[in-house]
């Protein structure tokens, strides 16, 4: 699907491809996704989370995006998982949604945008989260992987994250870092690229969005 400034598809359309690729949603996982569209557009209006031209495309060009992570790592209940430069929220509470029984722990160093977090996931019940206001180095917390979505280049992030993670392994994937990209990396993945793997969302997604966005897994 062209996603041209005249064919955006509307919310419900953008939920209804959303379903199509993850069809074993619960009912309760389908409301709590349905929410969020009326919580950031009433919380971008206060404190702008999302590029406010970009909040109709919130379903596809953020949840969709986020939710790309599981094409990379199923995470084993659980889990413990480290949001780093969450923002809002992503990619973290879509996949707190996803993965009722994984602990998410979101973490931003700008607080307004922690408070949006905070009560978009109190509004829809989520109730495998935390939040931190605080900056990466600052945090201590030992976790599963560190998720992340496009905040810093690559070699900056495994510095600042590699204090972070458990020795203990009990997912598909050694522990490490899991981060949504777009464009080319070769550059940045280079020094990392005997513990690193890449996978293309545009396999996954048809639509354009995704035709340049990666993930990128390093093990850590």
């Amino acid at each position: 699907m062209e996603l041209t400034e005249k064919n955006i598809p509307s919310v419900a359309e953008q939920l209804d491809i959303l379903k199509g690729y993850f069809p074993q949603f619960s009912t309760e996982q389908i409301e709590q996704y349905t929410a969020l569209y009326n919580l950031y557009a009433d919380w971008n209006a206060k404190i702008n989370v999302i590029s406010r031209k970009d909040i109709d495309n919130l379903y596809l060009h953020h949840v969709l995006h986020s939710l790309g992570i599981i094409k990379m790592l199923h995470f084993q209940d659980g889990s413990d998982v480290m949001d780093f430069g969450t923002g809002g929220g992503f990619p973290g509470i879509p996949l707190a949604i996803f993965f009722p029984n994984v602990h998410f722990h979101l973490i931003d160093s700008i607080g307004k945008k922690i408070k949006v977090g905070q009560a978009v996931a109190e509004a829809i019940g989520l109730k495998n989260v935390s939040f931190s206001h605080c900056r990466g180095e600052e945090e201590k917390g030992l976790f599963d992987f560190i998720v992340s979505r496009a905040v810093m280049p690559l070699a900056d992030l495994v510095k600042i994250v590699q204090k972070n993670i458990k020795k203990e392994q009990h997912n598909a994937l050694p522990n490490g870092l899991i981060c949504l990209k777009g464009g080319e990396l070769e550059h940045e993945i280079l020094p990392f690229r005997k513990r690193a793997m890449t996978i293309n969302l545009s396999d996954y997604f048809k639509e354009s969005y995704f035709e340049t966005k990666k993930v990128v897994y390093v093990s850590l």
